[in-house]
């Protein structure tokens, strides 16, 4: 049941219709298959944890490489964004040494709107490493995890 949002007359749609959406449109590979995403665990009934992966750009030092990511979108979700961490071991500036993506250093995620979705997230992040600044970065040894 969609809830208002007060005298806007505006409805919102309730946080597991909104993630049941996104596990769909993961299932039918939307996209250019550069990015992809679903249930980290298909009997996870809060639709919390999820997984991710980017295939690195071509030209950059993520080329040939795919890398997993862990997405957990908490009870406040969409409203608040996910909480995202690399897997696999990668060098960019808005990655910390444990893996963790630094939600300051994304823009999507730091002016992050309920109408930003998981794929919207995996899209940055992989716009991000084909910015100056991060394409030549030297990478860990393919395969490396955190």
């Amino acid at each position: 049941m969609a809830t208002s949002t007060g005298g806007a007359g505006k409805y919102v749609m309730p946080r597991s219709f909104r993630l049941l959406e996104e596990l769909e449109a993961g299932q039918k590979g939307v996209g250019d298959g550069t990015i992809s995403w679903g249930l980290e665990n298909e009997d996870d009934i809060d639709l919390r944890s999820w997984t991710g992966m980017i295939i690195g750009p071509p030209r950059t030092s993520f080329e040939n490489r795919m890398y997993s990511l862990r997405v957990d979108c908490g009870n406040n979700y969409p409203d608040q964004p996910p909480v995202v961490r690399f897997i696999n071991r990668i060098n960019m500036n808005c990655v910390s040494s444990t893996g963790a993506v630094d939600i300051r250093a994304v823009p999507i995620l730091s002016r992050w709107s309920r109408d930003y979705t998981i794929k919207s997230v995996l899209q940055e992040l992989r716009r991000l490493m084909l910015l100056k600044d991060n394409m030549k970065l030297s990478q860990p040894p393919e395969g490396s995890t955190y």
